[in-house]
């Protein structure tokens, strides 16, 4: 989550917490993924909307359109870390294994669209309703404690006890990305939208992806005081589980207030959005070591944090994550 450029400036307390929000505007629709990319979209009580990507046989880019995919398996296999020995997950009861990001490799940030990934680049992080890129560590962007703009009217009608409510019974809206926030203030609301959200994660896992990131972790933070820290850590150490019995490591999204509740969380490596900017990545480091993925959106805190973490994949993106292609496109990488 991006902070709004009301921020600017503003220390994190006047931006109402540690992050703000990324601009998902095009992800769902078909002009936004390149050759290849296919998007299986459905709805029921259970899953929710959108549902699983498919793979049309090549991948989401076509496999000769992924510049470097083919040295990052090796790499991707050789440098992640996992939960167990791949021979013994076949032994009953054990999950399957699970990779970590390979440590400072090629990073790209594609949440406003899915595009052939730039030569050098190990690692993509896309919208759960897209497909993830062939060959490379790919993992998948869940909304998963607010809802996505285009939803909200599934919400409505198939889990309105779900959406958090205000004194008057009106659900409660972030008012930076006009987002409901969802209701985890109870261990049974809790556990409905593990449910729905865990689908979400579980088809991920299907179509390929590696790990999930879990956006909004913050969302107590403007919930005008009826959501609480400990409501968001108990959520996400459900979604942990999910993930990890499906063999896919997760991250911390944003959040740095947090980290050092690392442990409840269940959560495997960091996405950090602007932590040179707000000085937030030492942080993060501290309690994650190199296993930490920052983006940046402007050029001075991306060179102050190629020069200060030579550790960490680091990436300098456009504000709006458009398409490669697209006038307003800015990719860089140290």
């Amino acid at each position: 989550m991006r902070r709004l450029g009301l921020c600017l400036g503003l220390g994190l307390s006047a931006c109402g917490g540690s992050d703000g929000r990324e601009d998902d505007t095009g992800l769902d629709t078909a002009s936004s993924l390149s050759a290849g990319d296919t998007t299986d979209g459905k709805m029921d009580g259970l899953t929710g909307p959108g549902g699983s990507a498919t793979d049309g046989g090549s991948g989401s880019n076509g496999s000769d359109g992924d510049s470097g995919s083919g040295s990052a398996t090796a790499t991707t296999t050789a440098t992640a870390s996992a939960t167990g020995d791949s021979g013994d997950s076949g032994d009953s009861g054990d999950p399957p294994p699970m990779a970590l990001p390979p440590a400072n490799a090629g990073l790209d940030y594609q949440l406003g669209g899915a595009y052939p990934p730039p030569a050098g680049v190990e690692i993509v992080s896309r919208d759960r309703n897209a497909s993830p890129a062939p060959g490379l560590y790919n993992i998948c962007y869940v909304n998963g404690y607010q809802t996505q703009p285009d939803e909200e009217a599934w919400w409505l009608s198939e889990h309105p006890d779900l959406i958090l409510r205000d004194g008057n019974g009106d659900p409660v809206i972030d008012p930076d990305w006009d987002e409901m926030l969802l209701d985890i203030s109870t261990p049974e609301k809790r556990t409905a939208l593990a449910e729905i959200v865990g689908g979400w994660i579980t088809t991920c896992g299907a179509d390929g992806f590696d790990a999930v990131e879990i956006d909004n972790l913050d969302t107590y933070s403007r919930s005008d005081g009826l959501l609480t820290q400990d409501h968001a850590v108990a959520f996400m150490s459900l979604l942990s589980q999910t993930a990890h019995d499906g063999g896919m490591a997760i991250a911390q999204k944003n959040s740095a207030e947090i980290v050092d509740r690392r442990d409840e969380l269940g959560t495997d490596f960091v996405v950090a959005e602007e932590c040179n900017r707000w000085d937030e990545c030492q942080v993060y480091t501290d309690v994650y070591g190199d296993a930490v993925l920052v983006i940046e959106y402007r050029a001075q805190d991306f060179d102050v944090g190629c020069a200060a973490y030579p550790g960490l994949s680091i990436v300098l993106r456009d504000l709006d994550l458009v398409p490669a292609g697209d006038p307003s496109y800015v990719f860089d990488g140290c």
